[in-house]
């Protein structure tokens, strides 16, 4: 059986959504994903970088991320046919581990929990493909690297891009018909 390598935040959870959210409360902005297109979080704003560090240092930001449409049913059914492995740079924010184990657990009860990989550099993974929203990730990995679609790598030419999850799931589902 193949592995899939899959990153949680902002390819099965929803992390713009949640820091636009958090940030245009507290700072009384309207800011939208529209104004993060090839953009970092912190280059959003002058108030940016510090709002993010105050947030990745609150041991519960990440505990109720949002999911994406069709991350859920799409990786139950790839997991019919793929072995899925949970791969978070997890080391780029160490008070995010207790509040993203969490959420995995309640989002994809199915997935083991030894299947969760918490690391900086995604190129340890041992996995035949990684579906990654970074770049710099998906060229470090020696698999398939599937360069899941987000505001900041809309200009990105990499080679295998998918927009959701909808084309994810297509694309999984035709690579089983070529083997």
């Amino acid at each position: 059986m193949k592995r899939i390598a899959i990153d949680m935040d902002q390819v099965m959870a929803d992390l713009i959504a949640k820091f636009l959210t958090t940030f245009n409360a507290q700072y009384g902005t309207h800011y939208t994903k529209d104004d993060l297109r090839d953009k970092r979080l912190p280059e959003l704003d002058a108030h940016a970088p510090e709002a993010l560090a105050r947030y990745y240092n609150d041991p519960t930001f990440f505990r109720d991320l949002p999911l994406f449409e069709g991350a859920m049913e799409t990786i139950a059914r790839l997991g019919e046919h793929y072995e899925i492995f949970i791969a978070t740079a997890a080391m780029d924010v160490p008070s995010s581990f207790q509040a993203k184990f969490e959420w995995l657990q309640e989002h994809f009860p199915a997935i083991p929990k030894h299947h969760y990989v918490f690391c900086g550099d995604k190129s340890v993974v041992h996995a035949d493909y990684l579906i990654d929203d970074t770049e710099l990730q998906l060229t470090r990995f020696t698999g398939t690297g599937v360069m899941f679609a987000a505001p900041h790598n809309e200009s990105s030419t990499f080679p295998l891009r998918l927009q959701n999850w909808a084309e994810v799931e297509r694309y999984f589902m035709n690579e089983l018909e070529k083997n």
